[in-house]
């Protein structure tokens, strides 16, 4: 997975930042990421705010659109998917977010302004940055960047992200309402229903979770 994701980036990953988490901090990761001559550091135990950027990802990205509800794991291939096809080529290409600027004053105190005409998606903030095309992969160039941008208006790729992501949570949803009735392996497939003799019999049954939709995008 860590692979994959390391590949979706247009630019040369010089680091790596996560926590102490076994998912990261393991064998195979260290392997990796050598192979990749990629730095990898990890931050101090019990001091959240080393993760800062990524907390406030998980809140403005991760929980807007996919919600706070538990998502069994059987569904992350599919949610994974969504990521990298919907959320991630919007975000990144039809988002724009606002960019700090450090003002320091008379006094010598920094702050941070975000001004509202610094506001850009994070691909124009890339395409900012001085001599940024030294820094992009072999093989990748803006032109290419640029017609992944243009293959569609801000306002279609915020409606095919939510369409998709409505289909998704309802199929999610709907399978897992029949694996709460059914125990067993985790359902794949999409078009499981209701067993009729669960229904009449009134036998005892897990709880089914249910899955609302995240806030959807203007």
């Amino acid at each position: 997975m860590i692979e994959t994701l390391l590949a979706c980036f247009p630019f040369e990953i010089l680091g790596f930042h996560a926590d102490n988490g076994s998912g990261y901090i393991n064998k195979t990761v260290a392997e990796l990421l050598e192979k990749l001559r990629v730095e990898f550091t990890k931050s101090r135990p019990r001091h959240s705010n080393d993760n800062g950027l990524a907390e406030t990802k998980n809140g403005a990205i991760v929980r807007k659109h996919l919600g706070y509800s538990h998502i069994p794991q059987c569904f992350a291939s599919e949610v994974n998917a969504f990521c990298r096809e919907f959320l991630n080529p919007y975000v990144n290409f039809h988002r724009p977010c606002f960019f700090a600027e450090s003002v320091t004053d008379a006094k010598g105190k920094t702050r941070k302004r975000y001004r509202l005409q610094d506001m850009m998606t994070p691909y124009e903030k890339l395409k900012s940055l001085p001599a940024a095309g030294v820094f992009l992969k072999p093989g990748m160039t803006f032109g290419k960047l640029d017609q992944t941008a243009a293959a569609m208006s801000d306002n279609e790729a915020a409606e095919r992200l939510n369409e998709t992501r409505k289909k998704l949570f309802q199929s999610i949803n709907r399978r897992s309402r029949h694996a709460a009735y059914n125990p067993g392996p985790c359902p794949l497939g999409d078009s499981f229903r209701l067993k009729p003799e669960l229904e009449l019999t009134g036998l005892p049954t897990r709880r089914a979770p249910s899955y609302n939709l995240p806030l959807t995008e203007p």
